[in-house]
């Protein structure tokens, strides 16, 4: 009978279920996208129920044509910073969850900052000061939705990012994984525990926080009677990881140096440094990348806020392509961008720059602009955000990264990785099965339960479908890079602070 091991991968815009199996293959996928909420500008929220809703039908689906006792353990990646508080007896939420886009706490971020937390919060979470992570939007719900503060200190209501909320939901086990807790701004990433003094300055009770839990372990077995999960009632819930980590892990990066990007709605560039937190100077984070029997690895990473969501800004909102595949058609039909540089900072910028009043800016439009100029100046402006990531990370590391290895919706896009081959100076690496936020959720599921041995297993199923490597002039590409970055000036501090 051939086994399995079922992920959970609930995205930003799509709740997946795939199955994978020892060979490390997609068996089967189901797969539901769910709205987007944008109450006021800048803020972006989700109703958990269609979050629910849609992991459980691309369960179903997954799971069609597989027999109970075929499927040995669960594993479960997400969108990472994005808040969730619910009843802890009812299961029902008490606001929409505040999506890791929303930038409706800069204000308060400001003023954390006025009062000196800035350097307090870095040295213990490895995170910068910013309305991108968990803290202060669990501020947010629980001085402005009715009664969620006074609810929150009488016990009733728990906090959880994404997967804290599913495998609550499966097994009725409280917990989040080191990665996700390491999101937060609340986690001491040294000492792998909440920080009770960053909690009280938050004035955050820490009886709303889960219990935090390695990435790989049994966190509990799915009740029965669950709809889109009957056929797996009773198997293990026993892998975790945010999808940036998850993605680290499916790529095989598992040596100091190592990196890869996922070119997802946001960009994410993680680069392994061992078993010793780094900090940055550079703009990027220091987050926890797994910990896996007893030893914690640890990542620097830069975070773009816009990336993908570029590409569907492009279909949904200007008509301008009709699918995602068309905007490569369009931009491999003609050289460049035409001298057009697009900064799709919709809300806000991310690494290397943080800045949150930053906005969205389309420079060197021509009479002669045409929509496919603007399709490969989306695309090129993905990869100019990576390689802002690249630079700084370069520079905080302290040693060169030869490869990149790549994942995610866009990675699809060969004239957008020629590009980034071009500006980078080194090899992109994309992978036959580009899956690998999915695999990585499954491969710390399987090594918890004895699906895959060893770490050296699993990487040995990474295939590459295709390198590419640098074609144009150096000097060309270092005079598109510095025009990149007299646009992203344009963008910046767009928003005039009160």
């Amino acid at each position: 009978m051939q086994q399995y091991i079922l992920a959970l991968d609930q995205g930003t815009t799509s709740s997946r279920a795939i199955l994978f199996d020892r060979e490390g293959r997609i068996a089967s996928v189901g797969q539901y996208g769910f709205p987007q909420i944008y109450p006021e500008a800048g803020w972006v929220e989700h109703d958990p129920k269609d979050i629910w809703g849609s992991e459980s039908r691309a369960a179903a689906d997954a799971l069609r044509g597989v027999e109970a006792g075929q499927v040995l353990g669960i594993g479960v990646t997400n969108q990472r910073e994005t808040t969730l508080l619910w009843d802890k007896n009812t299961g029902e939420p008490v606001y929409n969850a505040i999506v890791w886009q929303c930038r409706r706490t800069a204000e308060l971020c400001e003023e954390l900052k006025r009062r000196g937390l800035t350097e307090r919060i870095q040295a213990t979470t490895g995170l910068l000061l910013d309305a991108y992570f968990s803290a202060t939007k669990i501020c947010w719900i629980l001085d402005n939705v009715p009664h969620a503060r006074e609810r929150a200190e009488r016990g009733e209501l728990l906090f959880g990012t994404v997967e804290s909320y599913l495998i609550w939901k499966l097994t009725g086990e409280h917990v989040t994984d080191y990665s996700n807790a390491s999101r937060t701004m609340l986690f001491d990433i040294h000492k792998l525990r909440w920080d009770e003094e960053l909690c009280d300055i938050l004035h955050i009770p820490m009886s709303v926080l889960p219990r935090p839990v390695s990435n790989s372990e049994v966190y509990g077995t799915v009740r029965p009677n669950i709809p889109g999960f009957e056929k797996v009632a009773g198997v293990p819930v026993c892998g975790a990881a945010g999808d940036q980590q998850a993605a680290l892990f499916g790529q095989g990066c598992f040596a100091p140096g190592e990196a890869k990007n996922t070119y997802g709605t946001g960009c994410f560039t993680l680069m392994n440094v061992g078993g010793r937190a780094v900090r940055s100077r550079a703009g990027l984070v220091t987050s926890v990348a797994w910990s896996l029997g007893g030893k914690t690895i640890y990542a620097l990473e830069g975070s773009v806020f816009n990336a993908g969501s570029a590409i569907q800004w492009l279909r949904d909102k200007l008509g301008l392509i009709g699918t995602s595949h068309e905007c490569d058609l369009l931009a491999e039909s003609v050289p460049d961008a035409g001298g057009v540089y697009l900064v799709p900072a919709f809300t806000g910028l991310g690494a290397p720059y943080w800045d949150m009043y930053a906005r969205g800016c389309i420079v060197g439009v021509t009479r002669g602009t045409t929509r496919a100029h603007i399709a490969r100046a989306v695309l090129e402006a993905i990869a100019f955000e990576v390689t802002d990531l690249m630079n700084a990370m370069r520079q905080d590391a302290g040693c060169e990264i030869t490869v990149l290895r790549v994942d995610g919706g866009a990675s699809v896009s060969d004239v957008m990785l020629r590009f980034q081959s071009d500006l980078l100076r080194i090899p992109v690496d994309r992978p036959k099965m580009v899956e690998t936020t999915a695999f990585g959720a499954a491969a710390l599921a399987g090594l918890a339960v004895g699906f895959w041995q060893s770490m050296d297993e699993v990487r040995a199923l990474r295939v590459s479908d295709r390198v590419f490597s640098p074609e144009r002039a150096q000097a060309e590409c270092d005079e598109k890079y510095r025009l990149w970055k007299r646009a992203v000036s344009c963008a910046c501090g767009w928003i005039e602070k009160a």
